[in-house]
Order: C-alpha cells, then sequence, then structure tokens
C-alpha cells in the first residue's frame, strides 16, 4: 500500500502535459494495482487463484517499474525517483519468490 501512495505522490508531481497524463494514468492504475492482486491473492481461496494473483501484482509492479523509468530524467529527478524504482524491484522480486515456493520452483 505504501508503494501505491507513494506512487500517487509521484504523480501529482508530473507537469500537465498531455504525453504525461497519459503516463500518469497508466503509473497510478499499475502502481496501484500491484498491491491490490497481492490483497486479492492474500484472500484467495485456491492456490492456482493465489499464485494467478502474486503473477499479476508481479506483472504490475513491473510496468510500474517500467513507466518510472521513463519519467526518470524527462519529467522527474533521477535521485528522487530511485528509490521507487529500487521498490518496484523488491515487489517484483518478492511475488516472484513467492511463486516459487508456492509452486516448487514449477511454473505452468
Amino acid at each position: 500500500m505504501l508503494f501505491g501512495k507513494r506512487i500517487l505522490e509521484i504523480c501529482k508531481k508530473l507537469p500537465n502535459y498531455p504525453e504525461c497524463n497519459r503516463i500518469r494514468g497508466q503509473l497510478v492504475a499499475r502502481g496501484t494495482s500491484a498491491g491490490a492482486n497481492y490483497e486479492e491473492a492474500d484472500g484467495a481461496i485456491t492456490k492456482r487463484d493465489f499464485i494467478n494473483k502474486l503473477a499479476i501484482a508481479g506483472k504490475e509492479a513491473k510496468e510500474a517499474r517500467y513507466f518510472l523509468r521513463v519519467i526518470s530524467g524527462t519529467y522527474l529527478d533521477p535521485e528522487e525517483l530511485k528509490d521507487d524504482i529500487k521498490e518496484a524491484e523488491e515487489i517484483i522480486n518478492i511475488m516472484s519468490s513467492m511463486i516459487n515456493k508456492s509452486t516448487g520452483g514449477k511454473r505452468s
């Protein structure tokens, strides 16, 4: 949830340019969806659903990381975004690790 809240704060700082509006929408959607899908995984009824939601959370974090990289140095100071990019990478790694532990390292 903290990552999602941080994404919202970052998006407020983007300039009001047409191209930034598109990026802002994508970043808000992906940055908040990672946490929402993790929450869904936490409440999953089946192991398959649990793994699927973790995989979606990881994919959303990857997309958020991508958009953070796009705006880094283009619209916002890279130094300001480096911790957020690192956090996205940590979320990706955590989701991947949880999936691997749940599947015994096997993906279907």
